[in-house]
């Protein structure tokens, strides 16, 4: 009996001592990263702004003469070409004045041949002394007057014409029409606010506006001074636009007005560029992501999103040391390069092995196992499905980066 109990004491011993040492050989089992090396490349420099679409000529339709309005010739809202009608003012009136100035001139020309036939018949007889100089300067001056009040009369039938002529409202530009603020039998003044009858703008091509502030200016002035930004010959900068849906626009545009002085108001200048828009996709008064590109940044060091940390005094990044150990460093970080990567500006030297999966496992001065680029991948399809349930899921949307 005591035999029994004397071994059985033993396993008890044993397999306590067994799960003592497993936790401690575990312990000791450093954790596994994936690191990349840097290595300094050259990239596009772009900044990204808020800008807003504009017309790139847009002109309010006011009516130039006074009267009933006949006729809404457009559809609202649509596009409208140069030269078309818009509106129709009732024409009769301006018709039957047309008609009168020209009866008018018929008038003055009328007296104008009988002023010249006098003045011819006079003239011989002067010379024959048969009439006085007072009968020629007399049909002198009625020719004249004659010959003043006909150009006195073609100009009352120019502004005829021209008065009828601007009963049809034609559009001056191609482009979109506006509502119409009037409606049909409505009187139009043209001296007065109803006169304004809708407006057209102008869309190809289309004006994309955004503000610089004056910390992005010094920004840029500096990184151009340090040689970290280099910008394009004759600043020949370009424009690309990302729509709301962020889909990139297919058309590129260049810069055609900078503002020469900063808004008291905001501290920045307006920048202007213009953009060919066929397809009509732009319209005035839309919010899109303008991207100033032709620069670029040289020697630049981009690593993944995923390895930057927030901490309480700035971003930290985990280095893998010579000696296998981890090191918390903190970095300065610029822009965002695409999706997944972003622009490290002060932190990291060429052949700095940076940490990327398992972050969460490392601790500072401790000791990491680089882990090969099939295993990691494997790993993090592990994490994922581990994560959610799904397996596969994380290889195909983010494969491992050496």
């Amino acid at each position: 009996m005591l035999k029994r109990i004397t071994a059985v004491v033993a396993i008890v011993a044993t397999t306590l001592l067994a799960c003592t040492k497993e936790p401690a050989q575990t312990q000791k089992l450093a954790p596994e990263v994936t690191v990349i090396t840097v290595a300094p490349q050259t990239i596009a420099y772009a900044p990204t702004f808020v800008a807003q679409t504009e017309s790139s000529r847009q002109v309010d339709i006011v009516a130039r003469v006074s009267g009933f309005l006949d006729r809404i010739a457009y559809e609202e809202g649509k596009l409208v070409k140069q030269g078309q009608i818009l509106f129709k003012i009732d024409p009769r009136p301006f018709e039957a004045q047309l008609a009168a100035a020209r009866g008018e001139l018929a008038a003055q020309q009328a007296r104008l041949t009988t002023a010249r036939a006098n003045l011819d018949r006079v003239k011989p007889l002067v010379e024959q002394n048969a009439l006085s100089r007072a009968d020629l300067d007399r049909s002198v001056g009625q020719f004249e007057s004659a010959a003043a009040a006909v150009y006195s009369a073609e100009a009352k039938v120019k502004e005829a014409e021209l008065n009828l002529d601007y009963t049809s409202i034609r559009s001056p530009v191609t482009g979109l029409a506006s509502r119409s603020l009037q409606r049909q039998g409505a009187y139009i003044n043209s001296t007065a606010e109803s006169a304004k009858l809708t407006y057209v703008a102008a869309v190809d091509p289309i004006w994309v506006t955004f503000s610089v502030s004056q910390n992005q200016i010094a920004k840029w002035r500096e990184l151009v001074e340090k040689g970290m930004t280099i910008a394009p010959a004759n600043q020949n900068y370009t424009i690309n636009i990302i729509m709301s849906d962020g889909k990139p626009y297919p058309h590129t545009g260049k810069i055609n007005f900078a503002d020469p002085s900063f808004s008291q108001d905001t501290a920045s200048f307006m920048v202007r560029a213009v953009i060919a828009n066929p397809g009509k996709v732009l319209q005035p008064g839309m919010f899109v992501t303008a991207i100033l590109g032709g620069g670029v940044r040289p020697n630049a060091i981009v690593i993944p999103q995923l390895a930057v940390q927030q901490g309480p005094n700035g971003h930290l990044v985990y280095v893998v040391k010579a000696d296998g150990t981890a090191e918390l460093r903190p970095v300065v970080v610029g822009d965002y390069q695409g999706d997944k990567d972003i622009v490290i500006m002060a932190g990291l030297n060429k052949d700095d092995r940076v940490v990327v999966e398992g972050v969460l496992k490392v601790a500072s001065g401790k000791p990491v196992r680089i882990r090969e680029a099939g295993a990691a991948s494997a790993a993090a399809v592990t994490d994922t499905a581990a994560t959610t349930g799904t397996p596969g899921t994380a290889a195909a949307s983010a494969p491992a980066r050496k």
